[in-house]
């Protein structure tokens, strides 16, 4: 039963929706100041990029880490280290100890990621895999939609932003901490190769590190454009929360449609509109704000998809020992991705103006679309009796 999946997850999921106001306005609070302060486009997006490169060493760390002292005190470690990191970028307002702290920031959120994969898998049935999927989705984009509104409640240019950052990150750890429902068990995890990923599903590996790239320039680089097309701090705010919020109205829809037919054409299909989508937006530039902020928001509502689908796909064959080691190595695949988004965004709107923006995520969407039409002409799908075995999600900021 989901209710009863639900009653003895919620302590994680209450505590991830509060660690997501942190993560969210963490984000948007440092495109935005980075541009108050005058740092370059291109600047900003190295020192973005470099959450990436943190969030892999911390895919590697995590499982060793959650086998040897457990869940609870793995999250409670890493979530202190992202909120003292916040108090230091308060404290040194310069793209190089930015750039330090984005990389441990990174290192800290993808082994909290780690843990609440594998803790949902380890509490979620074949049955209802992906509901309790849709459900850590819609929770953390609620966090981090409602975080964009937190960027408007002190000056950016000020210490208060990043306070708070600290405050929610460090509020995260208490409804875990005091919880008395069972943590998970902790087996013995078993390696899994990405050639045997890539074997068995090549498409869902190549969309896993293309949703990636996507996440990482829609969080880290969004606010970036959104003040370079003009918008003030309520705009972008309103901007990106619009996105944000968008995606908590398409995770259940879309991934129960993704449990009936092939989820590879469910991915086809969503990257192709999404990329129709992102091309309006660049061919009209001159949108009225309702329409853009639309159309924006349906973007973000088709494309924030991809990585659960994606990981829907792989997940598909492994097996309970696996859970741990493959969330690790498929956010590892996704982190490495992602480290190239910022910068090849930022690189491009340096050059050619904030409209490289969407064409950017349009030619992304476009050329997947494109690779899964072509998959399902090499391969048939997954029989409906394998589907659902395992499922993971991941929300890359």
């Amino acid at each position: 039963m989901i209710q009863k999946t639900i009653a003895t997850s919620w302590p994680l999921l209450l505590g991830m929706g509060v660690l997501m106001l942190g993560v969210g306005l963490q984000a948007t609070l440092l495109g935005v100041r980075g541009t108050l302060e005058g740092f370059p486009t291109p600047v900003i997006g190295i020192v973005m990029s470099c959450y990436y490169v943190g969030y892999l060493l911390g895919t590697l760390a995590a499982p060793r880490l959650v086998h040897k002292v457990g869940h609870i005190r793995v999250f409670a470690a890493l979530a202190a280290i992202a909120s003292a990191a916040n108090l230091f970028q308060a404290t040194f307002v310069a793209p190089w100890s930015w750039a330090a702290m984005r990389l441990l920031c990174g290192l800290a959120f993808a082994g909290i990621y780690v843990v609440a994969e594998s803790w949902l898998n380890d509490r979620a049935t074949s049955a209802n895999r992906a509901r309790l999927l849709a459900i850590y989705m819609v929770v953390l984009y609620i966090g981090l939609g409602s975080a964009q509104f937190l960027l408007t409640l002190a000056n950016p240019r000020g210490t208060a932003p990043f306070m708070l950052v600290s405050a929610l990150i460090s509020l995260a750890l208490v409804p875990i901490a005091l919880s008395d429902q069972p943590t998970p068990t902790i087996v013995v995890p078993r390696r899994v190769r990405y050639r045997d990923l890539y074997r068995d599903s090549p498409y869902g590996v190549v969309a896993v590190a293309v949703a990636g790239i996507l996440s990482s320039i829609l969080f880290s680089i969004g606010p970036v454009y959104a003040r370079l097309r003009g918008l003030d701090t309520t705009g972008i705010a309103t901007y990106m929360a619009a996105s944000i919020f968008a995606a908590t109205a398409t995770q259940y829809p879309i991934g129960a449609l993704a449990d009936r037919v092939d989820r590879r054409a469910v991915i086809a299909v969503v990257c192709a509109a999404g990329s129709a989508v992102a091309l309006v937006i660049t061919v009209i530039p001159d949108l009225p704000r309702g329409a853009f902020l639309a159309l924006a928001a349906a973007f973000s509502a088709l494309v924030l998809t991809v990585y659960s689908l994606a990981i829907s796909h792989v997940n598909d064959r492994l097996e309970a020992a696996q859970i741990v080691s493959a969330s690790s190595a498929l956010l590892l695949l996704n982190g490495g991705a992602a480290i190239a988004g910022p910068t090849l965004a930022s690189s491009l709107m340096g050059a050619y103006g904030h409209e490289a923006y969407f064409a950017t995520l349009a030619a992304l969407t476009g050329a997947l679309a494109l690779y899964g039409l072509w998959r399902r002409l090499r391969r048939r799908p997954v029989p409906p009796e394998h589907r659902g075995r395992l499922v993971s999600a991941q929300l890359n900021q």
